[in-house]
């Protein structure tokens, strides 16, 4: 049946491709509009009971779907789609049916964050001109593991309110068992990653779709001790023991079970989970693609999101910063491991995952390791987070 679903939409895209109705959605500006008081006069809360900002949607098609802190329903009106979310938010993902998606990154339109209130238009339009990597990219998306996908991007990321306008959006990981380690696409690695073994996780779980912000660490913790200052960017400058305080604090304040995720599930969500392309790095092949690294980042850290998400929707966990673990290194064991965990009281020192803005290719691999003293701090490090359910 898979194989039937794949070849259906192969079938599909060959012919859209070649009578030009193969089409991407495009943003030809992205404003506010000072006049403009249809926030004001037809609000809408968010779960923090404030006043959203309102985003116009103009496009002759249908949109579909709209994904980010979206306070739904969206409204239809006319040729505008009415999209609300809580102030301060900063990217928006639209759909519409037979298009590929597009992901709006407000900065790139000089708007930082969205205001309480204030009311945006968002002008679409279509472009049927493909580039070679986005036709490879839409039949990965068709094959039989990537077609699941979608019930990833439509349902299975839950937004968590923490304070003034503040949200955490995490994206759920589907149980599964996986290889873990220097696999073959792996290129070059350290032994500390040997050997290849299985690897089962037996309970699904959360994972922060985006890094930790500076605006998220500064809304509770009071402070940013960054030194690449900027509200998107992802805090660095952060030991373990900076974790635990942010994470203890965030769970008082939201009643929920945040944690750093195990070596083992951050490298399982990295490789996409039960929807694994297999890619060498998290999300693909070609490292720039997917991550702010050594030979693009121009020796500084970027907002959070603006480069291609992996598998299961997750950005840069190869790279920006890298980021702690929950527990310290253990060594591999050529046996199946079933939710396989490394020392917890360790205070000495602990794990830690992914790529950096510092780093070269051979660093940012997925099954690279690293092993720090809990207390050090450096501009390259931050955190993810993880919720049990």
């Amino acid at each position: 049946m898979e194989m039937k679903r794949y070849l259906l939409l192969l079938l599909t895209l060959i012919s859209c491709i070649s009578f030009g109705f193969a089409q991407k959605l495009q943003v030809e500006s992205f404003k506010l509009v000072e006049n403009d008081l249809s926030a004001q006069t037809q609000p809408r809360k968010d779960l923090n009971d404030k006043n959203c900002a309102l985003i116009k949607v103009q496009f002759v098609g249908t949109i579909s779907e709209a994904e980010g802190n979206v306070v739904m329903p969206l409204v239809k009106r006319g040729n505008e789609t009415w999209v609300y979310m809580p102030q301060n938010s900063r990217h928006l993902k639209v759909f519409s049916k037979n298009y590929l998606p597009v992901m709006v990154t407000f900065a790139d339109f000089g708007i930082e964050k969205l205001g309480c209130n204030r009311t945006y238009v968002l002008v679409l339009n279509r472009n049927d001109k493909f580039s070679t990597q986005e036709i490879a990219n839409f039949v990965k998306q068709a094959s039989p593991i990537s077609s699941n996908n979608s019930t990833y991007t439509s349902g299975s990321t839950i937004t968590i309110p923490v304070k003034d306008g503040i949200n955490i959006e995490m994206v759920k990981v589907e149980a599964g068992t996986f290889m873990m380690g220097a696999t073959l696409e792996q290129e070059n690695p350290w032994d500390d990653e040997k050997p290849v073994h299985k690897v089962s996780l037996t309970k699904d779980y959360y994972i922060g779709k985006y890094e930790v912000t500076q605006a998220l660490w500064q809304a509770i913790m009071e402070e940013n001790p960054s030194n690449f200052k900027g509200e998107t960017l992802p805090v660095n400058c952060v030991s373990w023991l900076d974790c635990k305080k942010i994470i203890e604090k965030l769970n008082l304040l939201v009643g929920k079970n945040f944690r750093l995720p195990t070596e083992a599930e951050w490298e399982y969500a990295a490789r996409g989970g039960k929807y694994s392309q297999g890619y060498r790095y998290s999300g693909s092949d070609i490292l720039t693609e997917v991550a702010w690294c050594k030979e693009n980042s121009n020796s500084t850290t970027h907002p959070v999101g603006t480069k291609k998400a992996n598998e299961i929707n997750l950005y840069d966990m190869s790279g920006n910063v890298i980021e702690w673990c929950q527990d310290d290194q253990r060594t591999y064991q050529n046996m199946l491991e079933t939710n396989p965990c490394g020392p917890l009281d360790n205070t000495f020192s602990h794990s830690a995952r992914g790529g950096s803005w510092s780093y070269a290719e051979r660093y940012c691999r997925l099954s690279c390791r690293y092993k720090i003293i809990s207390g050090r701090v450096s501009s390259s490090m931050g955190l993810r987070l993880v919720l049990s359910e």
